[in-house]
C-alpha cells in the first residue's frame, strides 16, 4: 500500500507498536511484600499512563561515534558488547556478588543490554537509560535485539519495507519497543517486533553500535 494520504493514517492508527517497562525498583519490590510482580506491574503502568497526561520521555538517538573493542578478561569476547536478558526476571546488583545489594530487577525478557566490564561469573551491564550495575552470567543470551528511539518530537519511528528512504512503512512503533536484530549494514538493520518485520536507521536502535555490521 501506498504510504501516502488517508491510507498512511489509517497504517499508523492500526499498526502502532507500543512496549512494556522493562525494569522495576528493587525497594519498590521489597515493600510490595506479597503483592504479585504481576499487579505491581500493573500498577505501574497505570500510573505511568496517568501522570502527566500524554508525556513521553525522549530518549535521543545514538551518536555516530566509532568504539573500541577489546577482549574481556573472562569470555575472551569483545567488550562492550551487546546481548540481551535471558530471564524475565534479574537483579541488578552494585558489585559482582550476591553480598551486594539489588538496586534494579529487570522484569522485560529479551530486552538489551550492553556489557562494559566482567569477571568470571559476572557482567557489568548498562540499559538503555544509562544505569550500570552486575548481573549474573547465566541470565544473559548472545541474541540481539534493540530498542526503538522514538523522533525528538515524539513521532514513532516508521518501520519501513526496504532499507531505503521514502520506502512503503510496514508499521510505526514508539519509543521501548522491543525487538529483534537480524541484520544490520551501513546505515539501517532489519528487524522484527509483534509480527511485523521490515528496515530501521540504525540511529533509530538502541542495542547496535554504529559502525557494527552483522547479519
Amino acid at each position: 500500500m501506498p504510504n501516502t494520504g488517508s491510507g498512511l493514517r489509517n497504517q499508523m492508527r492500526n499498526s502502532k507498536i507500543t512496549g512494556p517497562l522493562s525494569r522495576l525498583p528493587a525497594s519498590r519490590l521489597a515493600a510490595a511484600g506479597a503483592i504479585s510482580l504481576a499487579m505491581l506491574f500493573a500498577a505501574m503502568t497505570a500510573a505511568s499512563a496517568n501522570e502527566g497526561g500524554a508525556k513521553e520521555t525522549f530518549i535521543p538517538a545514538q551518536e555516530p561515534v566509532p568504539v573500541t573493542h577489546e577482549p574481556g578478561s573472562a569470555t575472551g569476547l569483545p567488550v562492550p558488547r551487546f546481548v540481551s536478558l535471558k530471564s524475565d526476571r534479574a537483579n541488578l546488583r552494585r558489585g559482582p556478588g550476591t553480598d551486594y545489594p539489588v538496586d534494579w530487577v529487570f522484569v522485560r525478557r529479551r530486552m538489551p543490554l550492553e556489557i562494559i566490564a566482567e569477571t568470571s561469573r559476572w557482567r557489568k551491564v548498562r540499559d538503555v537509560d544509562g544505569d550500570v550495575g552486575w548481573i549474573w552470567h547465566s541470565m544473559l543470551d548472545g541474541r540481539r535485539t534493540a530498542l526503538f528511539l522514538a523522533e525528538k518530537d515524539g513521532a514513532p519511528v516508521p518501520i519501513l519495507d526496504e532499507p531505503i528512504p521514502g520506502a512503503a512503512i510496514v508499521a510505526y512503533a514508539d519509543t521501548d519497543v522491543l525487538a529483534s536484530l537480524k541484520s544490520c549494514a551501513g546505515a539501517w538493520c532489519r528487524v522484527e517486533t509483534q509480527g511485523y518485520e521490515g528496515y530501521v536507521p540504525r540511529t533509530r536502535l538502541w542495542g547496535v553500535y554504529p559502525d557494527e555490521d552483522f547479519d
